[in-house]
């Protein structure tokens, strides 16, 4: 019964499927005047390539980036910056919200029909950055897009309204209202003229689907062999086997299945565009500035409405570019920059974004992908002398850096323009999740990857990869010095917050406290008490056990409770709730307090090899804690060890 039900849905679905597709209702038998009348009712389907690759963009939808973001992006990005997400590119691009702003504003421009239209989009970024997969989005674009009606039996996909003859094309237009660019291929153009006798009226119209598989509308042109190349790739080529048959200049003998010529209506992309001769790279700019392609053999030209994506890393770029004969195609090409992602938070989504789609099914301990994104996005910044990188890297992500007491006051935006190639060199995210399954090998057992065990994994790779010895230098440094102080930060917080007893409860008591006679202090008024409402003096002995975790002492402590009371009061004005997390400076010395407060007993009782009754209940107790917390028993035996050996020295 169960399984007869199953057929009955499946069948049900696929007849509804073939039933809803745009290219059955079109239906056999359908000519060039029937074409007209869709045309007629809807002239956006004539829409040239750029343009139908900017619909496919816009139509998911965009916001502006401050639109429903959390607090860090926020910090990052203010209401009047020109920037937005787009939902075609946002949930597997991460941290290159400029890269792609920058991509739609081409194709926005080309839709157009303005200059860019006629020039190439050209990727350029390190290894592992995401231009093949920039690349590779706008394909499944095409995909996913609506199919497009072609001239029946055209190798090249063409729009049908090129049939319509030069003399006639103005009055088609006003009676349309649409812009006929282009011309016949030859071999439909033979067709017209012997097999239909110029009744272009009856020439067949077709619906096809884009397919880079099947070859229609997307076209990849990978590097090729210098030593063996042909622009038969690119533009097809003659059929020799026909020549016995039909005379050297019949159409019939033309095989227009080049990149360039499937790529009709849709795009093609050039990987490593510039490992190829130049005679491929001016085929590929003709083909873009001039609307044309030379056919095979004594055929003319072919006219081609393409979008052309090119990518390479930045080595050949320079080498490129460094070659003063090649200005004619460099003005021909927009740039677009492809770096590593600089956000810590961006780069985390990336490693669960690739693992979710893979078959890995091993646990992932708390912090292990921040640590390990934490390395490769240090690995990518460049010094600066306003700050370290540790601090740089917290402060791209739009954390609030904590010194002496006051947030760190680091410009964003002065910090980026005095770098010059931040982002196009260090760790790739290729690195990174080989490091992981390295961990995963060496911990096959127990099926379970943490932050140490990934660490020593990414230790050993940079010891074994072909760097320079500055550069291994640095990268060791950031892995055994960097990291490991930051892991054991995170590490004494984490424990912290096991052994706290109803932690975020105690430390909102704390936040509360501290603002009820903080608040008193600044306006010289008495504290009353919650519980008997007897009014007291502010208590400053306890504010200053609060402050002094982060340095505030003295005189400072003045200016420290008035901007605390003067940025909450503001921040609760305009309607955002107050929580001991509100304000990052008093946070920390919250936190910190707590932190101090269980600090001996948490080592004594991690540290301890035998335990009295009361040290293992509150041990349990921790463990179950961080079980809670995303651990499971395995990690949790190897934290707490590398806790014990690592925190706190005697």
């Amino acid at each position: 019964m169960a399984e007869n039900l199953n057929k009955k849905v499946w069948d049900d679905l696929i007849k509804k499927d073939r039933a809803d597709r745009p290219v059955t209702k079109w239906g056999k038998g359908k000519t060039f005047i029937d074409y007209l009348e869709v045309v007629k009712s809807d002239p956006s389907i004539t829409k040239l390539a750029h343009a139908r690759m900017f619909n496919n963009i816009m139509k998911p939808g965009f916001r502006h980036i401050t639109e429903g973001a959390d607090s860090h992006t926020l910090k990052l990005y203010k209401s009047d910056d020109n920037m937005n997400v787009y939902d075609f590119f946002a949930e597997e691009f991460f941290g290159i919200e400029k890269t792609v702003s920058q991509i739609v504003r081409y194709f926005d421009a080309a839709a157009l029909k303005g200059e860019e239209s006629r020039q190439v989009l050209y990727l350029m970024g390190p290894v592992g950055s995401g231009k093949s997969s920039l690349a590779e989005r706008l394909h499944r674009g095409l995909e996913d897009s609506d199919p497009i009606y072609v001239l029946g039996g055209c190798p090249m996909f063409e729009e049908p309204l090129h049939l319509i003859p030069r003399h006639l094309r103005k009055q088609f237009e006003k009676d349309l209202g649409v812009k006929i660019e282009g011309d016949l291929c030859p071999v439909c153009r033979f067709r017209l003229k012997e097999e239909l006798n110029l009744e272009y009226e009856n020439f067949p119209v077709e619906m096809v689907e884009f397919s880079k598989r099947s070859r229609v509308g997307i076209g990849v042109v990978p590097p090729v062999d210098p030593n063996n190349q042909d622009t038969s790739v690119l533009i097809g080529s003659e059929d020799i086997s026909k020549l016995d048959m039909f005379s050297e200049g019949d159409p019939r003998v033309l095989e227009l299945n080049g990149a360039l010529n499937v790529g009709n209506r849709g795009v093609v992309e050039f990987i490593e565009v510039f490992k190829n001769e130049i005679e491929y790279l001016h085929a590929m700019i003709t083909a873009t500035q001039e609307k044309s392609i030379p056919a095979p053999g004594r055929h003319g030209i072919v006219y081609v409405d393409t979008a052309i994506v090119a990518h390479s890393n930045e080595a050949e770029w320079l080498k490129f570019k460094a070659d003063h004969t090649n200005e004619a195609i460099l003005d021909r090409i927009v740039k677009v920059n492809v770096p590593y992602n600089l956000r810590l938070s961006e780069e985390v989504k990336i490693y669960k974004k690739i693992i979710q789609h893979s078959d890995f099914t091993a646990h992932i301990a708390p912090h292990t992908l921040e640590i390990a994104s934490t390395f490769a996005i240090l690995s990518r910044l460049e010094m600066s002398g306003k700050c370290d990188l540790m601090t740089k890297l917290k402060i791209y992500n739009g954390e609030e850096v904590i010194e002496k007491g006051k947030t760190k006051k680091v410009d964003i935006v002065e910090l980026k323009e005095a770098t010059k190639r931040e982002g196009m060199s260090g760790i790739s995210t290729r690195f990174i999740m080989k490091a992981i399954d390295n961990a995963l090998s060496d911990n096959a057992k127990g099926r379970c990857i943490n932050p140490i065990s990934v660490r020593e994994a990414m230790i050993n790779m940079v010891k074994e990869a072909d760097l320079s010895d500055d550069t291994r230098k640095q990268y060791l440094e950031f892995l055994q010095d960097t990291l490991h102080k930051e892991y054991l930060d995170l590490l004494e917080k984490e424990i912290t917050r096991a052994f706290v007893f109803s932690y975020q409860e105690q430390a909102e008591g704390l936040f509360q406290n501290y603002l009820d006679h903080a608040e008193a202090f600044v306006n010289k008024s008495k504290v009353k008490d919650r519980n008997t409402k007897e009014e007291l003096a502010p208590d400053e002995k306890f504010l200053k056990s609060i402050e002094e975790q982060i340095a505030i002492i003295g005189s400072a402590a003045d200016g420290f409770r008035q901007e605390v009371i003067s940025y909450l009061w503001a921040a609760n004005r305009r309607g955002q709730k107050i929580d001991f997390r509100s304000y990052d400076p008093l946070k920390e010395a919250i936190e910190k307090k707590l932190m101090t407060s269980v600090r001996d007993l948490t080592r004594v009782i991690t540290k301890a090899k035998m335990r009295d009754g009361e040290q293992t209940e509150k041990y349990d107790t921790m463990v179950k804690t961080l079980l809670g917390s995303g651990y499971c028993p395995s990690c949790v035996d190897v934290v707490l060890k590398y806790a014990a050996n690592n925190l706190w020295k005697d």
